[in-house]
């Protein structure tokens, strides 16, 4: 018999005894009145005899932690959302209750009241005068969580890393005073929040293969959205003039430090701007994100510097392929672009159109080098099938992206309203995908009939909610700022 199960066994054993000794081990509601993190906070600084003259009462819950039993008394940690406080559980105080005390293990959950004192070595603790056991834990923690080598065992059982890493809830607190600061933000400036489908007919606003599933009732098949963007852009046709939504999409990929098939994005469009407005907001919006949640516009991520503070360089993303050694005929001729990456060991597949291609030398060659906030603007046509194109120069849109520490985090463009052209674009991605491209989509012509009733002109946004989080928080994996990641299944 393995040592967990030795003491699951006893736990068992002690949860027997309590039952038929008339003690419930999982009990009802529990009147809690404090905070650790507060009583320590407001009474931290009070001395002994200060502490004794005033008799302040407490009323605490929380997780039993490393519990030192005595004879006749025992001293916990009782750890509950806020922080730590030691409690003292004494026979004499508490009389027929205190056997109970005596089988506490940990990783018990308590309600306590009582008054503080201070003890020998001057901890504020709370001497408990009266106890309630709220449930009994069966499985016993991890004795050196830290020194798991399977870091796996972490995201799989996040319920106990929340438990024994402190660290790690206070990542999750930092994700909603960030996602917290971007509503308000964005609503500061007029955006109004809505909601559109999750479950889409026809899955649209990137490029990338959905997940599938099948609606009885209506007898159709129906797809997880990969973006909300063609639905925003309908609610701009509507009239809405400054939207934002903040929720889930999803898209059947590999899993990695960087993707999760569920992951969290905010998109919100302003009519009759472009994206040289929006660069300006970004800049806006980030740093006062960073300040709002963090305190400051200075960062580290892992070994990196990293300073928000605007304005940040704009790049070309043709120039900074030249600038990166690529020759000119290789960003303006598709054969010798072909031949050059293959040369330089970059991945190219048969089929890639050339936009594509250019893509990935960028993300070879250029992208791990953006450490600082920098815009790349002006993509190929073939990579933004829903931008508009620059007057000047047709063969480009009107895009930019956003990266930091050698990360993408944003997206957008100039939306193309002009309904022909969108068309052509959408039949493009049709034969694309009839050739076997599974991450193109079928023509979605109840959003053409839309521009067709017209849209203004407009400009639209993508932020990576996860990847921005990361960077705020110097994680260096999205599943690090993930709840619960997506897993392989349990063997």
């Amino acid at each position: 018999m393995d040592e967990i199960t030795q003491h699951i066994k006893s736990r068992l054993q002690k949860l027997e005894d309590m039952r038929s000794q008339g003690i419930e081990p999982y009990a009802g509601a529990f009147e809690k009145e404090h905070l650790a993190a507060d009583i320590i906070q407001e009474y931290g600084g009070l001395s002994n005899d200060e502490l004794a003259s005033r008799q302040i009462e407490v009323s605490v819950a929380g997780r039993v932690m490393t519990p030192r039993k005595f004879g006749k008394a025992a001293f916990v940690n009782l750890q509950d959302a806020s922080g730590r406080i030691q409690v003292y559980l004494k026979k004499d105080i508490l009389g027929e209750s205190f056997p109970v005390a005596k089988k506490l293990d940990e990783g018990d959950i308590i309600g306590a009241r009582g008054v503080l004192f201070r003890t020998r070595t001057d901890e504020l603790t709370v001497e408990v005068r009266e106890f309630q056991l709220l449930s009994k834990s069966l499985r016993p923690l991890p004795e050196k969580w830290h020194g798991l080598k399977d870091v796996e065992l972490r995201y799989r059982r996040r319920y106990v890393d929340l438990i024994v890493n402190p660290e790690v809830k206070d990542t999750f607190k930092k994700r909603s005073a960030i996602i917290k600061a971007i509503r308000d933000f964005l609503e500061g400036h007029g955006f109004v929040e809505v909601e559109t489908p999750m479950m889409q007919q026809i899955p649209g606003g990137a490029v990338a293969k959905p997940f599938k599933t099948h609606h009885n009732a209506l007898d159709t098949d129906l797809f997880l959205r990969i973006a909300p963007e063609l639905y925003l852009k309908r609610l701009l046709v509507g009239g809405f003039e400054k939207v934002y939504e903040l929720n889930r999409n999803f898209r059947n990929e590999g899993v990695s430090t960087k993707h999760n098939p569920e992951f969290t994005m905010l998109e919100f469009y302003i009519a009759y701007k472009d994206y040289n407005f929006l660069m300006d907001f970004t800049e806006e919006l980030i740093p006062e994100i960073a300040e709002r949640a963090l305190g400051t516009k200075k960062l580290t991520y892992g070994d990196l510097e990293i300073d928000l503070t605007p304005p940040w360089p704009r790049r070309p993303f043709k120039q900074t392929l030249l600038d990166a050694g690529v020759p000119e005929e290789v960003t303006s001729g598709k054969g010798e672009a072909f031949a050059w990456a293959k040369d330089k060991g970059i991945e190219v597949t048969a089929g890639m159109s050339y936009g594509k291609l250019l893509d990935e030398i960028f993300s070879d060659l250029v992208e791990p080098k953006l450490i600082q906030p920098t815009f790349i603007t002006d993509y190929p046509v073939e990579l933004s099938p829903l931008a508009k194109r620059k007057p000047e120069s047709p063969e480009l849109v009107e895009r930019f992206e956003l990266f930091i520490a050698g990360r993408e985090i944003a997206n957008a463009f100039s939306e193309l309203t002009d309904p022909i052209d969108q068309r052509e674009r959408f039949e493009e991605q049709v034969r694309a995908k009839e050739a076997g491209d599974e991450e193109m989509h079928d023509m979605d012509t109840d959003f053409i009939r839309a521009l067709e009733y017209g849209m203004p002109p407009a400009a639209g946004e993508g932020i990576g909610i996860d990847r921005l989080v990361m960077l705020l928080t110097d994680s260096q994996s999205i599943r690090d700022v993930l709840l619960f990641p997506q897993m392989r299944p349990e063997e």
